[in-house]
């Protein structure tokens, strides 16, 4: 009998919260209920929110940051992304894809792309607003599609930009100085102890 009178409490409290609350989307860490006026009102995506994925392109789009290792491609579970690697005149690999294509009508959104990525080139994007008419031509998204510049990544995910854009300037120092000791002929540093496992019980 508590839990019901204290269910109903709960219940009359947002009923009265709704009419006294601010209703604009902004305004939602007040409390209250909110009807957003979508499309012209829309709400603020949290900074890892994830739909569709992207690729990430530093300066050049021609120049991607993904080397077409297939890492994404194999661990996808639904298996929605294709990958060719381009070649040069002489038919030797290089290190970026000369088709990357995903399926979104496929992709379930869950992140696991980006988390096997090992070269920070493959996001989840904030995008969600994708309709047309046929499914080969509109939802397969090609390697023009997908590029977008890094600064469009700062945007949606400033905190995680930034945490990986320090990371990645540790390692070029790090692969900077053991270069620069391997060409004045001096052992490079040694890499860092593995840790130790924790004892069995």
């Amino acid at each position: 009998m508590i839990g019901v009178l204290r269910g109903m409490g709960i219940t009359l409290k947002n009923f009265l919260v709704s009419y006294i609350a601010p209703r604009r989307p902004a305004d939602l860490e007040t409390g209250g209920i909110v009807t957003v006026q979508y499309p012209d009102e829309k709400l603020p995506e949290k900074e890892r929110y994830r739909n569709f994925p992207f690729l990430v392109f530093d300066e050049n789009p021609a120049d991607p940051r993904c080397v077409a290792c297939d890492i994404c491609a194999k661990e996808c579970p639904p298996k929605c992304i294709y990958i060719v690697r381009d070649v040069d005149e002489q038919g030797r690999a290089l290190k970026k894809p000369k088709i990357f294509d995903i399926d979104v009508t496929v992709c379930m959104n869950c992140g696991i792309c980006e988390e096997a990525c090992p070269f920070d080139a493959i996001f989840m994007d904030h995008d969600f607003e994708v309709g047309g008419p046929e499914r080969l031509k509109t939802f397969v998204f090609d390697r023009e599609k997908l590029l977008k510049p890094t600064s469009h990544l700062e945007k949606i995910r400033p905190n995680d930009f930034a945490a990986i854009e320090d990371r990645r300037r540790k390692d070029a120092e790090k692969k900077a100085a053991a270069a620069k000791a391997a060409a004045a002929g001096a052992p490079p540093p040694a890499p860092p102890a593995p840790p130790t496992p924790p004892p069995q019980a």
